[in-house]
């Protein structure tokens, strides 16, 4: 399970548990849950079907390859990349994202995607970092903690290896929960033309 690289080395509570290639579906669906009312997820990829398509494809080509991934079972999920690891796909991931966005959200979902995706790589910090993609609760188990739960390991570990955090939060429902783990605020910018704003967020070690 990809759960710890040489300089990160994060340490599970009971309840979450280290999450491999074979998870790559279960961390879609759970974050595609998860993400289905955020403002800039919905905007670019549509209804919670076409997040499921992206987000099952960036864990099984990406997140579970050369990233960090835990569960909470079937309720919570997180992906982070360590420093010098790239989102970057290969031509045959890139063909599954684009024809997976292309039959649940259209052409124009993919031409989104793809803007969005330049935009916010043309804003993501150069200085090294772990990189937040993901995290998110199924709606039911909501208000029990669990979202701490999730983030504490990988904030620990952080702190351990005195590495810095980003983000992009992409609804303002959440800022006050990154907020309160020592996120802040970067700027506010707009990924697409029409698009909602994002907030990119920037954690001190």
């Amino acid at each position: 399970m990809q759960t710890q690289t040489p300089t990160l080395k994060l340490e599970l509570p009971d309840g979450l548990t280290g999450a491999g290639p074979g998870d790559w579906k279960a961390l879609g669906a759970i974050t595609a849950e998860a993400f289905r009312e955020d403002p800039v997820t919905s905007w670019i990829m549509g209804k919670e079907p076409a997040m499921r398509a992206v987000f099952s494809v960036l864990a099984r080509q990406v997140y579970t390859q050369r990233g960090i991934c835990y569960l909470a079972k079937d309720e919570g999920a997180t992906m982070w990349l360590p420093p010098g690891s790239s989102a970057v796909m290969g031509p045959w991931g890139q063909l599954q994202l684009a024809v997976g966005l292309a039959m649940k959200s259209g052409i124009a979902g993919v031409k989104r995607a793809l803007v969005a995706g330049e935009t916010m790589d043309a804003h993501h910090p150069k200085d090294p970092h772990v990189y937040l993609f993901t995290i998110g609760v199924t709606e039911t188990a909501r208000g029990k903690g669990l979202g701490r739960k999730l983030m504490a390991p990988m904030l620990d570990a952080c702190d351990r290896a005195g590495l810095p955090i980003y983000l992009e939060n992409t609804n303002p429902a959440n800022s006050g929960f990154y907020r309160s783990h020592g996120f802040k605020q970067l700027e506010m910018f707009t990924p697409a033309p029409g698009a909602p704003e994002l907030e990119s967020m920037w954690r001190d070690v």
